[in-house]
């Protein structure tokens, strides 16, 4: 998240829809992703009486899909999954971006599985045998921490992101995005009025630090795609190319 100042509204970055209300429960998605089937019918019957809205994958696979595929504002993902195990998925998720907070559930309660579990990623995590209330205050913690995220909405010009939302809008009409495409265009937002350069992108992007095979042709061709979806049909231009040195998002009578 990239969060701006008030001193920053004149630089084109700025927060909005800062003073949205509360969610109510009923909102709130949960994602429990459990291969102990009573355990996983307990957890989903506990926080339904609770209000949550809950989702129950039984398989490591079915919960990897689920996150991917739906919008959930909390998981709950048990370490011993069979096959694909909970700090794999967890890794794979967040290499790919997706930020969901995640609340780990094992009955490994040795330190070094807690802190493996914790830099893989987790946002919290919870030792089994565990008592029900304590799962309900660490989930409404989590829950807490999201709402506090105050740079939810990212604006130059007529483009408006909501990076939470995962929703991108240009003179108040939707802008279709793929998964990549949008992490680019965060990524340019949260250096906007900055060139950034293909090895930035690769490196903070795409996550490729050796580079061992040049993405140059893949980046151009990302931005070319990214370029037509957001200023093809309008005239003021916000996406600029840096011939020889990279890509900046501004607005196009801003000097470089």
């Amino acid at each position: 998240m990239f969060v701006t100042s008030s001193s920053e509204k004149n630089q084109g970055l700025v927060t909005c829809d800062a003073s949205r209300p509360a969610r109510i429960k009923g909102d709130v998605h949960i994602l429990v992703v459990e291969d102990e089937q009573k355990m996983a019918n307990a957890l989903r019957e506990g926080l339904e009486a609770d209000d949550y809205s809950v989702r129950v994958a039984y398989t490591g696979e079915e919960g990897f899909y689920l996150v991917q595929a739906e919008s959930f504002d909390l998981v709950i993902l048990d370490v011993m999954l069979p096959g694909r195990d909970g700090f794999e998925i967890l890794r794979t998720l967040r290499r790919r971006g997706i930020r969901t907070p995640v609340l780990l559930l094992t009955s490994r309660d040795a330190v070094e599985d807690r802190v493996r579990g914790l830099d893989t990623g987790a946002d919290d995590y919870l030792v089994k045998p565990f008592a029900f209330p304590e799962l309900l205050a660490r989930i409404r913690a989590l829950l807490r921490r999201g709402t506090h995220e105050t740079s939810r909405c990212l604006r130059l010009a007529d483009l408006e992101m909501d990076v939470l939302q995962r929703s991108v809008m240009r003179k108040g009409q939707p802008v279709e995005l793929t998964p990549r495409e949008f992490e680019l265009l965060e990524y340019l937002f949260a250096n906007q009025g900055r060139v950034v350069s293909r090895e930035m992108l690769a490196r903070d992007v795409w996550k490729e630090t050796a580079r061992q095979t040049p993405l140059d042709n893949v980046i151009d061709a990302q931005m070319v795609r990214l370029r037509r979806k957001l200023d093809s049909q309008f005239d003021r231009k916000l996406l600029h190319t840096v011939r020889g040195v990279g890509f900046v998002l501004r607005e196009e009578d801003q000097p470089r």
